[in-house]
């Protein structure tokens, strides 16, 4: 994980807030199609309402609450050319 990046427990008590009386529960997980990133989707019943967020692994091993970017072609120059 990147010195920046963030633990996907420590994202899921930022967002959720889990708790004895109202804890945390991972409802599905996989992998993205385009790119094998893998993605976790937590819930949280609170009493008035229920909770789901998806989190997304990122390259570096930081987990967030958005996709990673798809990587976009690039052009480069060969050195000493």
């Amino acid at each position: 994980m990147n010195a920046t990046g963030s633990s996907l427990r420590l994202l899921v008590d930022k967002w959720l807030a889990p708790n004895a009386g109202v804890p945390a529960h991972v409802v599905c997980f996989s992998r993205m199609q385009e790119n094998r990133l893998r993605y976790v989707c937590v819930e949280a019943v609170h009493p008035a309402r229920t909770i789901a967020i998806f989190f997304f692994r990122h390259g570096d091993g930081s987990w967030c609450v958005f996709p990673p970017a798809a990587s976009r072609p690039a052009m480069t120059t060969r050195a000493g050319a």
